[in-house]
């Protein structure tokens, strides 16, 4: 895969695919976690004398102009972190955009309006995708890939755009591999995955793939609640996916035949409603209260927790470990973060929610050795998928 020190970008116009999809309350950007990911090597090409281009996507507006979407207030917010004035176009590829792209001088950087305000961005339809792919092109001289959470999506400026332009890897997506490359090929043991968030549904190919790779698996969040039922359990309210207690229990039968440790809850903050003010009580995981729901892992989980950490070498954490977003179920992820940055082994921070917990519970970045962009696209990497973003940018010219 090339990278950017193998372009000469000095003059020319290059085409960034970042992933700015940052969450925002009105037009107030609640974590610029990734924005903050994406200034490093648009920093770099600017620097260098790139006229750079940026494009990305922010929610799913699903084809057409929705305001609550724009990225307007991401150019804001990336030329506060660049130092520089970034130039919005208003549209993604009509007159606005040829005509900010034209106006950039050497080192100047220009942002595009979201991606999918354009059907053709995400479309099933070959076609259609490859002529929104043909004029998104058309701006640029060159394509850098750098949306490391988009590298798992078969969309034109992911998949298509790098086939029509010479192109190269970005410094975030070369380190996100580099990362997930070292868990997939020679991780350092004891190897402890942690997984939580909701569904079990959503993990399904990448829980098979670890059990053929880790030491020790860790479950806790909503899809605990499966994998406790699977075993005989009532989970009360708790959030419960019958249709998956098959394939759990074909998870449990398979850990156990190939000495897997899989790790489940022993106590949880059970809650007589979902809220952030709910009354709650700590119960046996064996024995949720028909009329309660689990929202977090109990103080007993989260030593367990600790303790199955304290050892390992290397951990992969995907998924909170109950609703942080309330502060009174917010401490069993707390506390599987804090184990994480006491322990000495190389931890990784899979995106997606795990990271927005990290940054929103106020615990220091610099204390995982790794944070990833892409939660998706991290679980579908290490469960073996091909993911046609990175493929697009392996492919020679």
């Amino acid at each position: 895969m090339r990278t950017i020190d193998d372009l000469d970008v000095k003059g020319r116009r290059v085409l960034v695919r970042a992933d700015l999809n940052v969450p925002l309350d009105g037009e107030t950007i609640t974590d610029d976690g990734r924005i903050r990911a994406s200034v490093p090597t648009i920093q770099t090409l600017a620097g260098r004398g790139a006229k750079v281009v940026v494009c990305a996507h922010l929610g799913r507006p699903k084809g057409k102009a929705e305001p609550k979407y724009s990225l307007r207030p991401v150019a804001a917010r990336l030329g506060e972190l660049l130092g520089q004035d970034v130039a919005f176009a208003t549209d993604v590829v009509g007159d606005s955009a040829q005509a900010t792209v034209a106006g950039l001088q050497d080192g100047q950087v220009a942002l595009l309006e979201n991606l999918r305000y354009e059907p053709g961005e995400e479309s099933k339809d070959d076609q259609e995708r490859g002529e929104f792919a043909a004029r998104l092109a058309a701006l640029a001289e060159l394509y850098v890939g750098d949306g490391f959470g988009a590298v798992h999506r078969k969309h034109a400026s992911v998949y298509d755009v790098p086939r029509l332009l010479p192109h190269a890897a970005g410094g975030l997506v070369v380190g996100e591999v580099e990362v997930l490359r070292r868990l997939t090929e020679h991780p350092e043991r004891p190897y402890v995955v942690v997984l939580g968030g909701a569904k079990v549904s959503d993990k399904l190919g990448v829980i098979a793939s670890l059990l053929t790779k880790v030491d020790r698996l860790l479950v806790g969040g909503g899809m605990a609640y499966t994998f406790l039922k699977a075993q005989g359990h009532e989970v009360g309210q708790s959030l419960l996916q019958e249709d998956q207690l098959d394939q759990v229990r074909g998870f449990l039968d398979q850990a156990a035949e190939r000495g897997v440790e899989l790790v489940l809850p022993v106590d949880v903050l059970a809650a007589t409603e979902f809220g952030k003010d709910a009354p709650h009580d700590v119960v046996e995981a064996s024995a949720i209260p028909a009329d309660r729901q689990g929202l977090d892992i109990g103080p007993k989980t989260r030593e367990l927790f600790a303790a199955k950490l304290a050892d390992a070498r290397t951990v992969f954490w995907n998924g909170p470990m109950g609703v942080f977003e309330f502060d009174a179920f917010a401490g069993g992820t707390r506390a599987v973060a804090e184990a994480l940055i006491a322990s000495d082994a190389f931890t990784v921070v899979g995106g997606g929610d795990s990271a927005a917990a990290v940054r929103r519970l106020g615990l220091p970045e610099d204390g995982f050795s790794h944070i990833s962009t892409g939660g998706g696209a991290s679980l579908e990497y290490l469960e073996g998928k091909t993911l046609p973003g990175l493929a697009a940018l392996e492919d020679a010219e």
